[in-house]
């Protein structure tokens, strides 16, 4: 029996069009699983940043009168202990009733470790959502449903945690607006970090210097974020994959053309080689805000803060050290308060 041109063509590319389906699917199936152990450590994570806020709930319950610290050592025991399906309910009404406690009574260490614990369920939470968000993104394409290349694991679930509105914390400004940053510590070669320096322009006699970064659009990850300011700050083109962190987490409550923001940054470290950069990506009133580039080292920050000029993070001369390690991958990445 003999085959003709034709026959053999077809089954060729019959045969081609198998395997490339079923490398396809060997990989997608291989992606799968990463994010769902992706979001599986995130939960777990989420999970330890729960529990340590439960204990320092506890701890401030111990500071209150009887008839208030029962309740709150009891939801908290409650949420702690919820099962996952019942986990967000529980973990919100210990929200709701941890803002009615005037912290003016309770001692200004644990104050210090309640918003430190907050800080880390929202970071926490942030991370799973976007875990689950990816997940849930390639899992439910035809194909891969079709396909079952999910296999039996279970869908990943949101979980979604109020926080605490400004007035509910201590008395203090309330701002007219909160937003969250990525910001990016872009080092080169030397050690030096990549600066910008601006100005309020409604108060152009006042400049400063800060980071590559900037407010993280609606349904923009993290990671999205710092990439895509990288790109409209400096013209450098990186991958989500070539940023190591969050590494630290900053709340900055300051005036913007006339407005009082609350932002919360965290920060990513990238090692580069020392470039020019260019702001092509700047909207008009970025480019009145910010009127220089500069590559700085320790010595240099600190000069610079002493011709009153601050540097953001304050401590960031302190911090360079800490930052290359982080890019450099030689030190493990916890997120931690810097101002």
């Amino acid at each position: 029996m003999t085959f003709s041109a034709l026959t053999i063509a077809v089954i060729a590319l019959v045969a081609l069009a198998i395997l490339l389906i079923g490398l396809w699917a060997y990989g997608t199936a291989n992606r799968l699983d990463r994010l769902h152990v992706r979001s599986d450590l995130s939960w777990q994570a989420l999970d330890s940043a729960l529990a340590r806020r439960a204990v320092v709930v506890r701890a401030i319950a111990v500071d209150l009168p009887a008839a208030e610290a029962k309740p709150l050592a009891a939801l908290a025991d409650h949420a702690e202990r919820a099962d996952r399906g019942d986990r967000e309910v529980a973990e919100n009404t210990l929200s709701s009733a941890v803002s009615t406690v005037d912290i003016t009574r309770v001692r200004p260490q644990l104050v210090a470790e309640l918003a430190d614990a907050e800080a880390r369920v929202l970071i926490a939470r942030r991370f799973h959502n976007d875990a689950v968000r990816d997940t849930l993104a390639l899992r439910t394409r035809r194909p891969v449903r079709w396909l079952h290349l999910g296999g039996t694991a279970a869908l990943p679930t949101y979980f979604e945690i109020t926080e605490r509105a400004a007035g509910d914390r201590a008395h203090g400004p309330v701002a007219d607006a909160t937003r969250t940053s990525s910001r990016v510590v872009l080092l080169d070669s030397a050690g030096r970090v990549l600066l910008l320096r601006g100005h309020d322009p409604s108060v152009p006699d006042v400049h400063f210097w800060f980071t590559i970064g900037g407010a993280v659009e609606k349904g923009e990850s993290l990671r999205a974020a710092a990439v895509r300011e990288v790109r409209e700050e400096t013209g450098l083109a990186v991958g989500e994959d070539d940023l190591r962190g969050p590494m630290w987490r900053r709340v900055a409550v300051f005036n913007w053309c006339g407005r009082l923001i609350r932002s919360e940054e965290l920060f990513y470290a990238l090692r580069t080689e020392e470039f020019e950069p260019h702001h092509d990506g700047f909207t008009e009133l970025e480019q009145q805000a910010v009127t220089a580039y500069r590559w700085c080292g320790p010595q240099e920050m600190r000069e610079l803060a002493e011709a009153g000029e601050t540097v953001y993070p304050e401590q960031l001369p302190e911090l360079l050290d800490e930052a290359a390690a982080v890019a450099d991958g030689v030190r493990d990445v916890e997120v931690r308060s810097v101002h």
